[in-house]
């Protein structure tokens, strides 16, 4: 599976502990309007799971329940697959680029 830089950013909020949509916009700088999207697309596709809190812990924080999403073995898979394609494109940028004999 090939996944996007930005979908492989939210697949490694979650996969750091990052459980639910605000907290994974807030540690990725990403909008609303990519996060959750994403994270319905990863469980459809088999890559999350997920499952929502207590009513009565989010009654007790005043506030409203948190959908909780968590990598299945397949998004970690998926994950890790990106990452090294990757930090293979960072290397190949990375590397000092030599001078052609046209630009000495």
């Amino acid at each position: 599976m090939n996944l996007s830089y930005t979908t492989a950013l939210i697949l490694q909020a979650l996969a750091n502990g990052y459980q639910y949509g605000f907290d994974i916009i807030d540690v990725t700088g990403l909008p609303s309007g990519t996060v959750y999207p994403a994270l319905r697309r990863f469980e459809d596709t088999g890559l999350v799971t997920s499952r929502w809190e207590a009513e009565k812990v989010a009654e007790s924080e005043q506030r409203s329940p948190r959908r909780y999403y968590e990598l299945t073995k397949y998004g970690y898979e998926a994950l890790a697959e990106a990452l090294n394609r990757y930090r293979a494109l960072e290397k190949m940028f990375a590397i000092e680029r030599k001078p052609k004999p046209s630009d000495a």
